[in-house]
Parts: structure tokens; C-alpha cells; sequence
């Protein structure tokens, strides 16, 4: 199974009460019902395990993908998500989306 992981840091006045507000009432529910996201959750990160190095970001969302050709085919270009997608570039700065898959 493939994940899609994004890292970001909010925009700068983008309260972390009002963006975890939206991801729990908006993100979520939209999200996790695309029948080709078999689990998504987000991580706001706290701080570094060893150190006192700045954060390279402050969220991390995890989104496991049985299709991640047809998720990105037909669903990340979809109404649904692109409406989603909109709201959240309006809350973060930079994200990056990275794809991968599990070493076995």
C-alpha cells in the first residue's frame, strides 16, 4: 500500500484551535470518505525528540492508498477535494507531498 504524506507549517495568524477545528469537522469526514483512502490522520508535532533544533514542520498527514494511481488519476482532481484542497492551502504554508511505500 502506498502513503501520501504531507508536511507543512500553518500560515502565520492561522490559529492551531482553528485549523484542527477544520481538519476534525471538514477534512476528515471529506477525506476519509474517498473510497481510495483506507486511513488518514494528522499530526501536529510538538518538538524534536533530541535537541532544540527548530521544527522543519509543525503538521504531518498520513493517508494510506491501496490506488494511489486512481487517487491521484481521478480523486485528487475531483470537486470534492479540490474544494478541500482550497480551504486547507488557506491555512498552511509549503506543504510537501510526498509518496512512498513501505520497505519490505
Amino acid at each position: 500500500m502506498a502513503q501520501l504524506i504531507l508536511t507543512y507549517h500553518l500560515r502565520p495568524g492561522v490559529a492551531h484551535e482553528t485549523y484542527q477545528a477544520w481538519v476534525r469537522n471538514v477534512d476528515y469526514p471529506t477525506m476519509r470518505g474517498l473510497k481510495r483512502v483506507a486511513s488518514y490522520t494528522n499530526y501536529r508535532v510538538e518538538k524534536q525528540a533530541t535537541g532544540d533544533a527548530p521544527l522543519p514542520f509543525s503538521y504531518m498527514e498520513l493517508f494510506d492508498i491501496p490506488d494511489m494511481a486512481g487517487f491521484l488519476a481521478e480523486d485528487m482532481g475531483s470537486d470534492v477535494v479540490q474544494k478541500v484542497m482550497g480551504e486547507f492551502m488557506g491555512h498552511v504554508e509549503n506543504p510537501n507531498f510526498l509518496l512512498s511505500d513501505a520497505v519490505v
